[in-house]
């Protein structure tokens, strides 16, 4: 017999936990480790397995080796304050998908932090600039000039997605780290769950960073980017699910979520704007088209500015299959035109400018950014750079 092959105990509990942790049944396990269903049962009802079988499960659990020869399962935490809207679908605990963005994009900011600082930067002025007692209207103008943008920056923006691309492209001329992604860094196999959550932000005066689950409708994610943007402003780290657009109920969170609304669809454009959306067959729609908002954005701002009744809302709200998400991760595009928006170009530069340099090693440059090799070499030309 090899070593490989040789027989050792470990917990049911513990092996029990790595399945549940990475959302598995036992079925799935046994397809995803190729072993027969009884063969799992046998793991988890004794917690006979060889070493090469404890290998694969931990690889196939994403569950740290040392992990499983634990006495009991270890409690996984967030890094960062969960405000998550609670539901139906959503996970008691969070995924490793989960675990492993929020700590990768920790690293980034770490490292982003001390390259920002290295140069000599000022703390980002607005970045804790807004108490939460604030009036929202006032901190969505902060947000606004932060961005330097107009409350009608969306009127010459003609689709969801090119209204995307403009919020996240001012937010990295302003400071942030903007990063879409609906998978882990470029794992295609490890897909981000739009149920489990839909963006986070971490405040920080040198180096925010926001992330939006783009496992999403690009109308959504705006609204995402939005929020995130919002907790900046006041400071606030935080992870986000909404439930129907319904944040949890939290004071940070219903704050970010009134401030998102006013800065996407500002209270005076939409009177202005409504009569003329009434003379359409679906005005909420209408709204959506011209504030490049989903139309349950439009729907709910017309509550909160009274021009319709909670009855309509209501009404509105049970007609739709808001629960209907989509299930790709990335929308299509090309390999580089992902990675803009997986690594965002202010942070993918300045890591390839820190590696040619040589203030940075590369292996820690792939850790980073996700790409190896030749991938990370052609970064800076891909980006439209030249180093």
């Amino acid at each position: 017999m090899s070593g490989r092959s040789q027989q050792i105990l470990l917990q049911p509990a513990v092996l029990h936990w790595a399945r549940e942790r990475a959302g598995f049944s036992q079925d799935e396990l046994a397809t995803k480790m190729r072993v027969k269903l009884a063969r799992v049962q046998a793991w988890e009802r004794s917690g006979t397995i060889n070493i090469k079988q404890a290998d694969r499960l931990a690889h196939c659990t994403y569950t740290p080796l040392g992990q499983l020869y634990l006495d009991k399962p270890r409690e996984d935490t967030l890094r960062i304050p969960d405000f998550r809207a609670q539901g139906p679908r959503v996970r008691p605990n969070p995924s490793p998908n989960l675990l492993t963005t929020v700590e990768a994009m920790l690293r980034r900011q770490n490292w982003m932090r001390d390259e920002v600082q290295a140069w000599g930067a000022e703390p980002l002025a607005y970045v804790s600039s807004c108490p939460i007692e604030a009036d929202p209207r006032r901190v969505a103008h902060a947000l606004q000039d932060a961005l330097q943008l107009t409350d009608d920056w969306t009127a010459d923006v003609s689709t969801w997605t090119d209204a995307l691309g403009q919020l996240r492209d001012r937010a990295e001329a302003a400071g942030v780290l903007v990063v879409f992604n609906g998978v882990v860094g470029n794992n295609t196999f490890r897909k981000l769950d739009s149920d489990e959550f839909q963006g986070f932000a971490l405040a920080d005066p040198y180096a925010p960073l926001v992330f939006v689950n783009n496992a999403d409708f690009k109308a959504v994610q705006i609204f995402t980017l939005a929020h995130e943007l919002a907790h900046l402003l006041i400071g606030h780290s935080g992870l986000t699910r909404f439930e129907g657009l319904q944040p949890a109920p939290h004071p940070t969170e219903q704050f970010c979520r009134q401030v998102a609304a006013e800065f996407l669809v500002p209270e005076a454009r939409l009177r202005r704007y409504w009569p003329l959306s009434r003379q359409a067959d679906d005005y909420f729609q209408s709204i959506a088209r011209r504030f490049k908002v989903s139309s349950l954005v439009a729907a709910h701002r017309a509550l909160d500015v009274q021009l319709i009744s909670k009855e309509t809302y209501n009404r509105f709200y049970r007609s739709r299959k808001w629960q209907r998400r989509p299930t790709a991760s990335q929308g299509g595009g090309s390999f580089w035109c992902n990675q803009r928006w997986r690594l965002g170009l202010r942070f993918g530069l300045a890591v390839a400018r820190a590696a040619k340099e040589g203030r940075l090693l590369y292996r820690e440059a792939y850790s980073l950014t996700d790409l190896r090799g030749e991938a990370f070499n052609q970064l800076p030309e891909k980006f439209g750079v030249r180093l």
